[in-house]
Formats: C-alpha cells, structure tokens, sequence
C-alpha cells in the first residue's frame, strides 16, 4: 500500500473515486467509458496515474450498471492492485459518488474525479492531495478567459461578470472523508459537483491550479483534441502513448 500522506501536520490514507458512470449523450451513442483513447479506454487513462500515484492508497471505479463486469476485466488485465471495487452508477452522478465513496475502504482524504478528464497528470492529483488535507475541501480550476455576461430568459444582457473572479471548476476535487460522506447525507438537491455539496453545509471550498490541458471529453471533437495532448505528453516523456 501507499505510505501515509503527510501535510501541514496531517497525515492519512488517501482514496480516489473515478466516475465513468454518465450516459454520454453528447457524444453521439457511444458509451465513452471505453472509449478508444491514444490506443487504450478512455477511462484507463485516468486509472493508470492515480494506480500510479504514491499518495494514493485505494481507488473505487464508478462504471454503468451494465459495464460493471466489463470495468472488472479492465483492471484485472492492467493490475491496478489499488482498485478495491467496481460499482454501478447511480442516476445522477452524485448518486454515483456516493456508492463509490461507500465501497472506498476507510481513508481521511477522498479525491473524486471524472473518467471523462484523461489528460490529469500526477502533478494535478499531488496538489489536490496537498490542498484537500490543508484545506478540508479542494477543487482544481482555471482562471476564466471570456467576458461572460448573464442574460434574461429573452436573450437579452443582464449583467456582465467580473471575470476576475471566476473560475472553470474542473476534477480532481478533494474532501476530507468525513465532510464529503455528510454532504452525501444532507445533500439530496441536484448538483453538478461534489463541491456544490460541501457548499451547501457552509463549509469553503479551496481553489487551486488545474490545468488548461485538463479537458473533459463530452463530444467527438473532445476526443481529437485529447489525441493530440496525450500523444504530445508521450512524446516528450518519450513513451508510448
């Protein structure tokens, strides 16, 4: 098993839960979990770094319920000794969180990260470990680089935001265990993230630097870019893609 994790005085086991349980709609059919990638699934990618991944001590992959025995044989034949379990989704991806955070074994820090996101390197999952264990609650995003304006229901400007202070909220996103399993407990609104959760019991949530390469893969045009990012990645490293 991975060595304990220690920051800023703290010190625990470290889970991560991969989310691959969406129902790719807007990629055309295909479910994207599987999908061809750099000449592997999309979603080993992603598996593969945080196996890797020294602070990482246990993985729960999080597959549609009718891929579960499909997502086993994906980490049999990669030897990803660090994934504790393959769970089916839920209807909603928070629903699908939740049954991965309850198959994790018992670990102080939880990172949650979309499948979808295959371009994370181990650089973007080491500073999330180290903000989440500051911080009690993380989230890795970028600076936003558009004027963005709100608009009425009639498409016209309302407003114009301060783009200052926004930011594109991406994954890893990492919680001190226990606050997440609360939020999971307290929390039945629909979200879009882990984060809006721990938002909603009052708790702050930290940013810190993602990456522009981060991508999440959601269309077909997603998927040429990813190819490109990862090929350039292996190239520098001068491995195989």
């Amino acid at each position: 098993m991975a060595s304990l994790c220690t920051q800023g005085g703290m010190a625990g086991r470290v889970g991560a839960v991969v989310v691959a349980a969406g129902r790719s709609r807007r990629m055309g059919g295909p479910d994207k979990t599987f999908l061809p990638l750099a000449g592997r699934p999309l979603a080993s990618h992603s598996l593969e770094a945080l196996n890797r991944c020294a602070q990482v001590d246990a993985i729960t992959f999080v597959v549609p319920a009718h891929a579960v025995e499909r997502g086993k044989r994906l980490v049999e034949e990669n030897r990803w000794e660090k994934v504790a379990a393959v769970c089916p989704g839920g209807e909603r991806r928070q629903d699908s969180v939740r049954r991965g955070l309850a198959a994790l074994p018992d670990v102080d820090l939880t990172m949650v990260h979309d499948a979808a996101r295959p371009c994370a390197d181990q650089s973007i999952f080491q500073r999330g470990i180290g903000e989440g264990m500051k911080y009690g609650a993380a989230v890795a995003a970028v600076p936003v680089k558009d004027t963005i304006k709100a608009a009425d229901g009639d498409g016209f400007v309302t407003k114009t935001l301060d783009r200052r202070r926004l930011w594109s909220v991406q994954t890893p996103q990492v919680f001190r265990t226990s606050l997440l399993k609360m939020a999971h407990r307290k929390v039945h609104a629909d979200v879009t993230d882990d984060a809006a959760m721990v938002e909603c019991l009052g708790h702050k949530v930290h940013v810190f630097q993602g990456s522009e390469e981060n991508i999440k893969v959601t269309t077909p045009s997603d998927v040429a870019v990813a190819e490109v990012l990862l090929a350039a990645r292996a190239t520098a490293s001068g491995a195989a893609p």
